[in-house]
C-alpha cells in the first residue's frame, strides 16, 4: 500500500488512486441496483409510456356498438344523408314562428 507521503501514479485513473485488489474496486464502484424492488409508477411515467407507445397504423380497428349506440348512429346518418330540395328549404325558411304562448282567439 502506498504511503501518504509517496506519490504513486496510475495510468488511466484521475487523481492517481491505486487499489490493492483491482477487481473488488471495480465491483463496488457505481450504484447498487436491485431490479426486484417494487416501484410506484407516477403520472408522468404512465403518460409518457402511453404517448410514446408503438402503434401499428396498418392494423384494422374494429368498433362494436351497443344497440342504442347503433340506433343513434343510424339516425345521425339518416339526417346527414337526407335529400335536400328547394321546397324543403323554402318550407323551413317561411314556417310560422311563435314566441311565448299562443293566444286563444274566439275561433279556436
Amino acid at each position: 500500500m502506498a504511503d501518504l507521503r509517496e506519490e504513486s501514479k496510475v495510468a488511466g485513473v484521475f487523481g492517481g488512486v491505486e487499489f490493492e485488489n483491482q477487481e473488488q474496486a471495480i465491483e463496488n464502484a457505481g450504484t447498487i441496483r436491485n431490479e426486484n424492488l417494487p416501484v410506484k409508477k407516477g403520472f408522468w411515467s404512465s403518460f409518457k409510456a402511453f404517448w410514446l407507445q408503438d402503434i401499428d397504423w396498418n392494423k384494422e380497428i374494429i368498433v362494436e356498438l351497443t344497440p342504442y349506440q347503433q340506433k343513434v348512429e343510424d339516425e345521425i346518418n339518416e339526417f346527414l344523408h337526407q335529400e335536400i330540395t328547394w321546397e324543403k328549404i323554402r318550407d323551413f325558411l317561411f314556417q310560422e314562428v311563435t314566441f311565448g304562448k299562443k293566444q286563444k282567439t274566439k275561433q279556436d
